[in-house]
């Protein structure tokens, strides 16, 4: 017995203690059980209503303070109303504190409530209730066929259609289900084993909190589950009043997708959430916001959307000025050539290596073998991913070869690498992720171009320098060679970055693993679920350069307007949990992280599957091999087989083998990833069929194959001439190939002849990096007590073994003497592969982190924006955060200016004079003279808007009391003197407010565009800067250190230029002098007001191009709409809306050039 073993006998383990802490509680629901059993169904559901009461009546006193503060703010000074905004945060925090409390009081009736629901649903194919408007409401919608009206009762079925199937309610909660429950409602993550009944656990927490009314978000995904969920538990939550929706179901920005967050529970996809959040944070108006608080979320395999894909931001983006400006298609074919070129040269290098080792070897010559390896490490250096050198460092002696080399030239900082690389024309590091040009790579390049420079980058610092220095230009001159050299290297920057990605393209980024081609698209495929990654591109033009290599069109380059990523989106929920099968492997990352705990539930049976040991075959063409024999022979067993892959080539090479063999299979994987549902449903499948018998009783599946046997049985030695292969009907399995964790959330359900034959046969075809994914993969068979074995095949050629141990297991074979075909079983190897996957897993979690410090510091500026955004769009705290702007700007002109300065300041940001003299500058405490510049501007803003309110009123006035009946929105027009922007009111709310509900809206228009202008140039900024920092390792510097300074120095810099802009434009807005019988414009509805012209480019486009990013569809499988040619029998006038519905005049869209 080993030291941990002793340590838990003594002690317990983790789950044993989780398991202690929650027992209570669960017994806290049985003795609650037996009453709530005990009621009729309309008792039922009216306990369900009187909790639901208690426990939102719990937030009533708090939110009762809330809306009294509320009701005092308009009247309160500006500079008084901050103690009053801390107050309503505080109120709000000790509410939702409130609320938990209460939450954990009902929790043991709320939980025996959908326990017995759901039990009364499994036993009875009809329960009747008297029928609520609500009911009504359901079985008015054709589509909700579980539940129909008789008169006054309203009747549940036990049979509906979910997901496209017709299901019948078949379950109930176990103990170990509601230990899974209790653990959700804690914000926990429970790990439960396949087929123990997630989606059914996560029934109890979500009822609990929907009672409070704020919302329970359940996190799926893919859409195919959030729809089939939403449809499948629905009837649950809606039999007891709570409204039930699917994000994915709607449009995004649409009115049915507000109503979809409105209603109690609401099911959708993690990216739809996130690109929800993306899209309220660029709305123009609280009317187009679709997202309320983050309330509570579960996430459903928590460990793909919070580990997997959290680092992958979301992004919202849209053309920018020259984005198909790019040049991609234009060196891939130099970039090709250069490949070939280094291919051919590798593929020498290596043949040299192999004939220098093995002659060194033979004549013990070791200067020979010296040369050998340094060639073998060139080649390594030129193409890591090379089959045949994957190959070679296979053998005995010749990966801890390379590795000695390596360590010689990477001896005292590299020094002696340019020595080792110099032949090669560009070098490969899949550590760094990188592909650089060698001296000789761009001589060659040169060469083909004919020109020397062309993928050189200047020396700036020096140039510059060197033009500082010349004394006999004039400044005008020095500015003119200083832009031309700064252009100069941008365009130079260009073209070397083009041709690292071209090269990063090329050599690292296969096709069929990293990403497949469809319909004339790159698509990614993820990593871990082997499914297509819709709407995910690759930044910083490796998106582009990929589209180059496959020859498909190069998407243009795009500006983000807004991006998160999922780890920072989830991180705002003020509850978050989550439930998987294999999250224990990531518990640490999942604390560091999310804070977030892993629980691990025992299940409702002991798992009697068979996980058999490794095994370990020498060859990828061994191993293949014995994996298409097992296949045939679980087959022919009656068993079915699900056999995992780790990449789309792999399940295709295998699908190949299976069509020579004769076998038919399924294969899932990303280019067919929508039959996803309806693979899994038949893979655990036995259908009877033909197979072969040998003599012996051995079967196949192909005729070939069983007599190919049987002629070897018939020569061998004790064999009888003459003995045939017969034919015979038998139970034959189904045959699926699952690309990685393809399948998720849905169950392999076995027959009962399929339990009896074993039960389904889980093959990997090679051990993952993560040990998570392995034991996903094993989790698909032995559901609740079934039947099932497991075994992963493993060869020496695999990535994982490349990294760790082949060599000294193929030292071990070639002892034992093993011969082509034979295999390692041991228990000692698989645990020393779990090992090399620990290693792993521990070096991705440092780069997930790492990752997530850079992000960090884009996450705490989107909050303070984001906050201020939404500040400025309800407009409850602009006149604070106005006031405050203004404050921030006189501050930082008298701190930073002489007197002159001052006056200029004043003059061009706050539109006055400087109310102090030069002396007193000099002289006087700052702080006073800040004080009394303050006082006098906010005056004289004020002054500005009583203006605009007293210019306003006579016009409303006059068209409400006549037209207010034909308008609802009117036209506003405001400038500053130079620009003219136009305000879209509501005419009815400016009338009864005397205008002043104009001047609000004129200050929430003017601070909204301007963040949004500078957020968007921020962001560009900061993508420019992350790639630009990581040069900062070659001078000894760390790079995240570097970008926190310089991303601070940009913050100030936007936060200058955003109180400036808005500033300026606050203190001269005014209505323009208009002509008395000018006509009243009104405003469209639906039609955004334009933004005010701050830059050259049309900013109708610029608000065009917003809207449609915002717009953008990005639910699964959606494709954009195409725009076709309007046809109007009039045309129309050149400022009308174009008839296409881009939102432009048509004068810039199909107007543009007619006359």
């Amino acid at each position: 017995m080993n030291f941990n073993k002793i340590l838990k006998s003594l002690f317990g383990d983790k789950s044993s203690r989780d398991m202690k802490l929650i027992q209570p509680l669960v017994e806290k629901v049985k003795a609650a059980y037996p009453e709530i059993e005990k009621l009729s169904n309309d008792e039922l559901r009216a306990k369900s209503k009187e909790i639901q009461k208690q426990v939102q009546d719990a937030a009533k006193p708090f939110q009762e303070k809330i809306d009294a503060i509320k009701a005092k703010i308009e009247e309160t000074p500006i500079d008084e109303r901050e103690p009053m905004f801390n107050e309503i945060d505080k109120l709000d925090k000790e509410m939702l504190d409130a609320l938990e409390k209460e939450l954990n009081n009902v929790m043991p009736i709320a939980f025996s409530i959908v326990k017995d629901t759901a039990r009364r649903f499994a036993q009875n194919e009809e329960t009747v209730v008297t029928a609520t408007d609500f009911d009504r409401e359901l079985a008015a919608n054709p589509k909700n066929d579980f539940i129909t009206i008789d008169g006054d009762k309203a009747i549940y079925h036990n049979e509906w259609t979910a997901g496209g199937n017709k299901i019948k309610w078949d379950m109930v909660h176990y103990d170990v289900q509601i230990f899974g429950g209790i653990a959700l409602h804690q914000g926990k993550i429970a790990e439960m084993a396949t087929g123990e009944g997630k989606t059914l656990v996560a029934t109890l927490p979500v009822f609990l909190n929907a009672l409070t009314g704020n919302g329970v978000h359940m996190v799926t995904v893919n859409d195919y589950l959030a729809k089939r969920d939403s449809e499948w538990m629905g009837p649950l939550y809606e039999f007891h009043g709570l409204s039930v929706d699917c994000i994915d179901k709607h449009q995004p920005n649409s009115a049915a997708r507000r109503k979809a967050y409105q209603a109690d529970i609401t099911f959708g996809t993690n990216n739809e959430f996130g690109f929800d959040y993306l899209r309220d944070n660029m709305a123009l108006s609280p009317s187009d916001l679709v997202q309320r608080r983050h309330n509570f979320a579960i996430v459903d395999e928590v460990d793909s959307v919070l580990i997997d894909d959290a680092r992958t931001p979301l992004i919202i983006s849209g053309p920018i000025p020259k984005g198909d400006d790019q040049m991609y298609e234009e060196y891939q074919p130099l970039v090709e050539r250069l490949y070939q070129v280094q291919r051919k040269q590798a593929t020498d290098l290596l043949a040299e290596a192999r004939k220098k080792i093995s002659e060194g070897r033979e004549t013990k010559n070791q200067q020979m073998i010296d040369e050998g390896f340094l060639a073998l490490y060139r080649s390594y250096k030129a193409l890591p991913k090379n089959k045949a050198l994957i190959k070679y460092l296979s053998e005995e002696g010749i990966k801890s070869g390379l590795q000695k080399t390596e360590e010689i030239y990477m001896e005292n900082n590299n020094r002696r690498m340019p020595e080792a690389v110099k032949p090669l024309y560009f070098v490969v590091d899949e550590k760094l992720n990188s592909a650089d040009l060698t001296d000789k790579g761009q001589d060659w390049m040169s060469d083909q171009v004919k020109d020397n420079d062309l993928f050189r980058l200047p020396d700036i610092a020096t140039e510059l320098s060197d033009l500082e220095s010349e004394t006999n230009l004039s400044d005008q001159e020095r500015l003119d060679k200083k832009d031309a050299l700064l252009n100069h290297y941008a365009v130079q920057s260009d073209r070397v970055h083009t041709l690292q990605q071209l090269l990063k393209a090329y050599t690292m980024f296969n096709k069929d693993d990293e990403y497949v081609v469809m319909d004339g698209e790159v698509k990614i495929v993820d990593e871990q679920t082997g499914r297509i990654m819709e709407g995910r591109r690759w930044s910083d033009g490796l998106h582009q350069a990929i589209e180059a290599k496959e020859h498909v069109k190069v998407e243009a380059a795009t500006q983000t307007y807004a991006t998160i990523t999922l780890q920072n989106y989830f991180r705002m929920y003020h509850k978050l949990a989550g439930m998987t099968g294999t999250a224990s492997t990531e518990a640490g990352e999942f604390w560091d992280i999310y804070k977030l705990d892993v629980v691990e539930i025992p299940t409702n049976r002991p798992v009697i599957r068979d996980d058999m040991d490794d095994r370990v075959y020498k060859t990828n063409r061994e191993k293949y091999r014995a994996v298409i024999e097992e296949i045939d022979n679980m087959r022919v067993s009656g068993r079915p087989c699900l056999v995992g892959t780790t990449s789309v080539e792999i399940s295709e090479l295998l699908g190949k083998m299976l069509d020579m063999r004769k076998i038919p299979h399924q294969v899932l994987n990303a280019k067919l990833h929508q039959k996803e549902a309806q693979i899994v449903a038949e893979a655990g499948r036995s259908t009877m069929g033909t197979c072969y018998v040998a003599s012996d009783g051995k079967a196949f599946c192909e005729k070939a194959s069983a007599e190919r046997y049987q002629k070897m049985l018939n020569e061998s030695k004790d064999g009888q001439p003459g003995q045939e292969v017969k034919s015979e009907q038998r139970l034959l399995g189904a045959v699926t190939i699952a690309t990685n964790m393809a399948g998720r959330g849905t169950d392999i359900k076995l027959t009962p002849e399929v339990k009896e034959k074993g039960g389904l046969a889980i093959i990997g075809t090679t051990r993952h990096e993560s040990r998570r994914v392995d034991r996903q993969l094993r989790g698909r068979a032995g559901r609740q007590g079934d039947p099932g074995s497991s075994v992963f095949y493993v060869s020496l050629e695999d990535d994982l073994m490349r990294k760790f141990g082949s060599e000294r297991i193929a030292k071990i074979m070639d002892r034992l003497g093993f011969e082509e075909g034979e295999r390692i079983e041991a228990p000692m190897i698989s645990k020393s592969i779990e090992r090399a996957q620990k290693k792993v897993e521990e070096n991705n979690f440092g780069i997930r982190k790492h990752l997530l410090e850079y992000d960090d510091v884009m996450n705490k500026q989107r909050t303070v924006i984001y906050e201020k955004r939404r500040h400025a769009l309800m407009g409850e705290r602009l006149g604070m955060d106005i006031s405050n702007i203004i404050w921030d700007r006189v501050v930082s002109i008298i701190e930073r200016n002489d007197y002159e300065g001052c006056k200029e300041a004043f003059l061009q940001i706050l539109s006055m004079e400087v109310p102090f003299t030069e002396q007193q500058l000099a002289n006087d405490n700052k702080n006073d003279l800040a004080e009394k510049a303050f006082e006098i501007a906010m005056t004289t803003f004020k002054r500005k808007t009583e203006r605009i309110q007293t210019d306003a009123w006579p016009v409303i006035k006059q068209v409400y009391e006549t037209q207010g009946e034909i308008y609802q929105f009117i036209v506003v027009p405001i400038t500053d003197g130079r620009h003219l922007i136009q305000l879209r009111v509501n005419l009815k709310e400016a009338y009864e407010t005397n205008c002043k509900n104009i001047v609000k809206e004129f200050e929430k228009f003017v601070l909204l565009h301007v963040i949004d202008d500078d957020w968007k140039e921020n962001l560009r900024q900061l993508d420019e800067l992350r790639h630009s920092v990581q040069n900062a390792s070659y001078e000894q510097k760390d790079p995240l250190l570097i970008f926190k300074l310089e991303s601070a120095k940009l913050w100030d810099t936007m936060i200058d230029d955003l109180y400036n802009r808005a500033t300026a434009f606050l203190m001269r807005g005014q209505i323009p002098m208009q002509a008395e019988n000018a006509p009243v414009q009104e405003a469209a509805p639906e039609e955004h007001a334009q933004r005010y012209n701050e830059q050259k480019v049309n900013l109708d486009e610029v608000d065009d191009a917003q809207r449609a990013a915002a717009s953008q569809d990005t639910r699964e499988g959606q494709q954009q709409p195409v725009r076709q040619p309007i046809v109007r029998e009039h045309m129309p006038r050149p400022n009308d809306p174009c008839p296409c519905g881009s939102g432009k005049k048509f004068k810039n869209c199909h107007g543009r050039g007619i006359r």
